[in-house]
């Protein structure tokens, strides 16, 4: 029966990580070829490439599959430790790799990691991207969990509800009297600059379909951070669509205004491996508490 020894499945998540063999060598204390022949011995046990060696490396798909073994094999290995009492004075650390959408990373997401860290010996390497595109890390093996706009579970792993995160359209009184004196219908929405987070991000088109307005192409402001996002409205670089927790206090002073209805719920899960780790279920129960305890 084939085995796959656990310093090779380490070598190539390790090189993932890093994004470089030369990295993935200091990291491991070896030499750059040591790595290079751990790579090339796996790939000749499995038959098959691992590791595209590009700048940054990546994994293939069967390359994936070997480094959320790796992956799941040192949680595995730091739960035993942590059960046997191998670590008297807590410094035995696991870095849990988890993957969440940026409004919820500058919004609810952090404070649930930090009493994880009082609790619990771990380490987080958060990965930020789009709600529709976290399962993807998923399924590549990149990280243990994410917050995903995605309800079926991803394969091998299990989901649970956490809430919606509310959008309204808003602006600065300022921004909405210029461009919409006459009112927010599509010939204005037509010219009226907005902003969107990146190529990707289609919320606000979302929202002039609502109104009726699909087929304008409004001139777009690009801001890929989620506070920056929020500034440049504030600022009144154009309107967009924020979540109630960054608009709520603004709309209250008068330094934002609605644009009015309807406003956008995205739906929110964790998603997580379907692996029983007492480290992991802490994760979820703290996350998922969060979640549902501030969303909509």
């Amino acid at each position: 029966m084939m085995r796959i020894p656990f310093e090779l499945a380490e070598t190539i998540a390790v090189v993932v990580d890093e994004g470089t063999l030369d990295a993935a060598a200091r990291r491991l204390h070896v030499t750059p070829s040591a790595v290079s022949q751990r790579i090339k011995t796996l790939e000749e046990l499995l038959g098959r490439v691992v590791l595209v060696r590009s700048k940054p490396a990546r994994a293939t798909e069967a390359g994936a599959a070997v480094v959320r073994l790796a992956r799941q094999a040192a949680l595995l290995e730091h739960d035993t430790l942590t059960e046997l009492g191998a670590d008297p004075d807590g410094d035995l650390r696991t870095s849990v790799p988890l993957a969440v959408n940026a409004d919820s990373l500058a919004t609810w997401f952090l404070p649930p990691l930090a009493r994880l860290g009082q609790k619990h010996p771990v380490v987080f390497e958060l990965r930020r991207d789009d709600q529709d595109f976290t399962a993807g890390l998923l399924e590549s093996g990149a990280v243990m969990g994410a917050v995903t706009s995605r309800s079926a579970p991803v394969a091998g792993c299990r989901v649970s509800a956490l809430g919606a995160m509310r959008y309204e359209a808003v602006a600065t009184p300022e921004f909405t009297a210029r461009w919409f004196s006459g009112g927010v219908d599509a010939a204005a929405l037509a010219v009226a600059p907005l902003v969107d987070f990146d190529r990707r991000d289609d919320l606000q088109t979302q929202w002039l379909a609502a109104r009726g307005a699909a087929s304008v192409q409004p001139p777009r402001h690009y801001v890929p951070a989620s506070n920056d996002f929020a500034t440049a409205v504030h600022l009144g670089f154009g309107w967009a669509l924020l979540p109630v927790f960054q608009s709520e206090a603004s709309l209250a002073s008068g330094a934002l205004v609605r644009l009015g209805d309807p406003p956008v719920d995205v739906p929110l899960y964790w998603q997580q491996w379907n692996l029983r780790s007492p480290l992991l279920d802490a994760i979820a129960e703290e996350i998922v508490t969060e979640g549902r305890r501030v969303l909509a």
